[in-house]
């Protein structure tokens, strides 16, 4: 409890450093030596008056020391003290830069305040305030020292900023204690309780360095606790709220989807819960700041949508076709078949570590072409273009939904959007990446004879092969088309 770190000052008197910070001198006088910068929302203990300073110990310094009055907020820390303390913290906690300060009011808030009033708003803003504290220190240029010297003190309340690194950069994210304690109220409602749900799960503060056991253990703890607010309870919240905790239920529920279909289990219902929470989202009532997050879930509920189709069987018949078959432990081999080429002489034969949709197989109906859906990450996924050359043998072509590697936080699906009923086979697909902190979406026209792009637009209604021959079961099921 952020508050526990306080009870050091026991003395009645203790003041908060204010807004500018403060300098910890030798004596009451501007030309005295320097003991220390101190950092807005230091909680000092007064211990007398000289001039226009106060004579002060510094805890969490163990050093003591004159500043200026001026500088300093006296609080108090009395059961009368508690309105007065709260309304400050109201007051700053929408002021940028005033994170410290503000976190000091709540711990002195949270002494002050008897147990048996306590309610979810203090330790609300507590994690309102570490999160926008992490941004501002993981942000481009957010390594300052008054940042650091922000950041130290309010580890002295027992808020806890964790550092994570994804693909060379680093991320500090709150540890989510204030949000656990609302959780653990009896009293919470449905928003205090939403409000700490998204602060718990986060999925970029899962941290990629930890073991696979431990990332899909939290990953799992995401799920349960987005689950545990009921569908009636989520009803009732404000529009706002209500679709941010769709989005999250949406990107978390499809990259658990992903997990659940690696290690071979039925990822079904979590990939229907997905797809479910995203169409709950209501896109016209998204603010401006949540559009970014809604395309992040829905490119994330994109590249898992498969999970929710049921395993096809192959269709008999004299046409090429996929069909999947277990390889070395934790490997899926895919291989294409026809009438005349059975599993020990297949026309193509490529294993992979990834997750291939079998549900996702197609092909041309002249027999020429056919694609599968293969998802290496639980961000990316891959189409796989099996087609006949003139010499009559196959080849596989791996299509990316971008060019280039996924790498750090890169997110994109590809898929078929299906065939053009002619002679000389031409795919329609459908693209969606995140890459270089861009979006794109493409719906292309692709000759699978040479790969050549003879179309590409921003919306398939401007492309007629999408108007005659886009399947309807694409058409039904994407989430391009949202």
């Amino acid at each position: 409890m952020p508050a526990t770190t306080l009870a050091a000052a026991t003395l009645a008197t203790l003041a908060l450093v204010g807004p500018d910070g403060a300098a910890l001198r030798a004596g009451p006088h501007d030309s005295a030596g320097l003991q220390a910068q101190l950092t807005p929302g230091d909680t000092l203990e007064l211990r007398g008056e000289r001039l226009d300073h106060w004579q002060v110990w510094d805890h969490r310094r163990e050093r003591g020391g004159f500043v200026k009055r001026s500088q300093l907020r006296v609080i108090g820390s009395g059961p009368d003290d508690a309105a007065s303390l709260l309304a400050v913290l109201r007051f700053l906690r929408d002021q940028p830069g005033a994170e410290s300060l503000a976190i000091g009011y709540a711990a002195a808030y949270l002494k002050a305040v008897p147990a048996r009033e306590l309610g979810s708003e203090p330790l609300e803003l507590i994690g309102t305030l570490a999160e926008r504290l992490g941004r501002r220190a993981s942000s481009p240029g957010g390594s300052d020292s008054r940042l650091a010297a922000q950041l130290d003190a309010v580890a002295a309340y027992g808020v806890r900023l964790l550092s994570v690194e994804r693909d060379g950069r680093m991320r500090l994210c709150y540890d989510g204690a204030a949000w656990r304690q609302v959780l653990a109220l009896p009293q919470a409602g449905a928003a205090a309780r939403s409000r700490a749900l998204l602060g718990l799960t986060r999925l970029e503060c899962i941290d990629p360095g930890l073991p696979v056991v431990e990332q899909d253990a939290q990953l799992r703890q995401h799920a349960t606790l987005l689950a545990s607010l009921p569908d009636s309870a989520v009803a009732t919240l404000p529009t706002e709220l209500r679709q941010r905790l769709q989005m999250r239920r949406a990107a978390v529920w499809s990259t658990l989807a992903f997990q659940q279909a690696r290690r071979g289990e039925d990822a079904r219902p979590t990939g229907e819960q997905a797809l479910a929470a995203l169409a709950a989202v209501d896109k016209t009532q998204l603010s401006d700041e949540d559009q970014a997050d809604y395309t992040e879930a829905a490119v994330r509920v994109g590249a898992s949508r498969w999970a929710a189709q049921a395993p096809r069987s192959a269709p008999a018949g004299t046409r090429p076709a996929f069909v999947t078959r277990p390889g070395r432990p934790g490997e899926t081999c895919v291989l294409l078949l026809d009438a005349a080429h059975g599993e020990a002489d297949p026309l193509l034969r490529r294993c992979t570590w990834g997750v291939v949709w079998a549900a996702s197989a197609a092909g041309h109906p002249t027999g020429q072409a056919a694609t599968i859906a293969v998802q290496p990450l639980a961000t990316w996924r891959e189409l796989w273009l099996a087609r006949r050359s003139a010499q009559g043998g196959w080849t596989l072509e791996v299509l990316p939904p971008v060019a280039g590697n996924p790498l750090g936080e890169d997110l994109g699906y590809v898929e078929s959007a299906g065939w053009t009923a002619e002679p000389s086979p031409r795919l329609l697909l459908a693209r969606e990446a995140r890459a270089d902190g861009r979006w794109q979406r493409r719906f292309e026209v692709l000759s699978a004879a040479d790969l050549t792009l003879e179309r590409q637009a921003s919306t398939p209604d401007v492309l007629l092969a999408f108007k005659r021959w886009a399947d309807p079961a694409w058409r039904s099921g994407s989430v391009a088309l949202r």
